[in-house]
């Protein structure tokens, strides 16, 4: 039987509809609308523009003929607060807004950073709801919905959440998938603003076209997951890489400890019921910014132009810490570059190449730095990397990073959270039994691209350098 669902995908920077019909087997999709997700100024704060996204989801409904299927997919943590008539307070705030500064310090005065993790499983974070929450004005509001949430309420009036989207909360049990009330009271938070957890791949309810609004994987990471296309023998990593990289592996259970707290890892719900033990570093936010900070500049590069001045610069003759705070914030990203490595005693790359390949070659050593940590906490040794997501089409990062792992790097599909979510769709509308089915059919169907390493002994020693700058 023939069926059509329509993946909602929305990144911070921008959002698509994603259209795909389910008929013998076969998963063919193509994209109906896309607009760009731009912050707004609410009284000094910055918020997205939920009225405007919810136009442009109106829009992309209107160009479709028919569908049995809808869901949302967006990036974590950030939420809106609802009040008793189910009305937006206010606009949703942006996990860049600066209001979290300092926010991580006062909770940790109330509960030991092990405890926190322990409770719930999440790299401490300031961007975390928990801390975004310690930071709001809760009066008048009734329900708390995440932003997948929030989009699902707007066309059937759902008023719950699922796991995967909870999950990056700081506030949910990573074991018992239930609300720590205890966490958020002890936080000066209400617990009943938090609302009922259902699971993944669920059917919510219906527009008022009649289709079904089904919650997939409301975090954009684990619908890409959900799409991951392991094969039996391997023993898989991935990265879901994008304006943020999260890379990582699926386990059966979380892994609480001191030592995995003092790493950084993170312990998120997958659509299928596993643990994605991760690690969030920043992404392609970084070249993103770097590319606008120079347009600011007056100097317009495409993103193939700073590929190929990367290509054409020396190697390794200086790295940066992705996550080090100040590139985390819009602005002068190759000032800041040059300030660091300055700080670090390294040489200061000047020439724009210089440093795009400076962004380049941290992230592929930060990605290295990472499964070396995560392979200490779960005894795996990984055989491959599934790159996911729209970092797919990065042929230089992809090759990097091959080169750094001194594995191989499998890429694709580069459509990854889109076709998880219209998989998990097709779960909740009873046409694929499991995640394990739809990874095979993406494997069948999809293009995927593998980029063989090329380890050298001068990338070792350039490793070596990295890790010391992050000392």
């Amino acid at each position: 039987m023939k069926k059509t669902v329509v993946a909602f995908d929305f990144g911070a920077s921008s959002g698509r509809a994603i259209a795909g019909t389910y008929q013998d087997g076969r998963l063919e999709y193509k994209e109906v609308h896309r607009f760009d997700n731009i912050p707004v100024d609410d009284d000094g704060r910055m918020c997205h523009n939920f009225p405007a996204i919810c136009k442009e989801v109106d829009a992309a409904l209107s160009k479709m003929n028919s569908a049995d299927g809808l869901s949302f997919d967006t990036w974590g943590v950030d939420y809106g607060l609802l009040n008793k008539s189910g009305n937006l307070l206010r606009l949703p705030c942006h996990y860049r807004d600066t209001r979290t500064a300092g926010t991580v310090e006062k909770v940790l005065k109330k509960i030991p950073a092990d405890n926190l993790y322990r409770a719930t499983g999440n790299q401490i974070m300031e961007i975390n709801t928990l801390f975004q929450l310690t930071t709001e004005d809760t009066a008048g509001a009734e329900k708390l919905l995440f932003m997948p949430d929030l989009f699902a309420h707007h066309l059937c009036g759902s008023m719950q959440t699922e796991p995967t989207i909870a999950s990056t909360s700081q506030l949910l049990d990573p074991v018992s998938q239930t609300w720590r009330t205890d966490i958020a009271k002890t936080c000066g938070i209400d617990p009943q603003l938090l609302p009922t957890v259902g699971p993944s791949a669920t059917v919510l309810g219906k527009t008022d076209g009649g289709i079904q609004v089904i919650a997939t994987a409301g975090h954009d990471t684990q619908c890409a997951v959900a799409a991951m296309p392991a094969a039996a023998g391997e023993q898989p990593a991935f990265l879901s890489c994008g304006t943020w990289s999260l890379i990582g592996c699926e386990l059966d259970e979380p892994i609480l400890t001191p030592e995995s707290r003092a790493d950084d890892l993170s312990n998120e719900q997958g659509a299928n019921g596993k643990t994605n033990y991760l690690k969030n570093i920043s992404g392609l936010w970084l070249i993103q910014e770097t590319r606008r900070a120079y347009r600011r500049a007056g100097a317009e590069y495409s993103y193939n132009d700073l590929e190929q001045l990367a290509r054409a610069a020396e190697p390794f003759t200086c790295f940066i810490d992705p996550d080090d705070p100040r590139f985390s914030a819009p602005g002068d990203l190759p000032e800041r570059i040059r300030d660091f490595c300055r700080e670090t005693g390294q040489p200061v790359p000047e020439s724009v190449g210089a440093v795009v390949r400076c962004i380049y070659e941290s992230l592929a050593m930060k990605y290295r730095f990472a499964l070396d940590q995560i392979s200490a906490r779960t005894g795996r040794q990984f055989n491959v990397l599934h790159l996911l997501g729209g970092g797919t089409k990065d042929g230089f990062l992809c090759q990097m990073t091959a080169d750094s792992l001194a594995f191989p790097v499998i890429a694709g599909p580069t459509e990854a959270t889109a076709l998880g979510n219209m998989l998990l769709q097709l779960i909740a509308l009873n046409q694929l039994p499991d995640v394990a089915a739809g990874r095979e059919l993406i494997r069948k169907t999809e293009t995927l691209r593998t980029y063989e390493p090329k380890p050298t002994a001068a990338r070792d020693r350039a490793y070596r350098d990295f890790q010391n700058i992050l000392r």
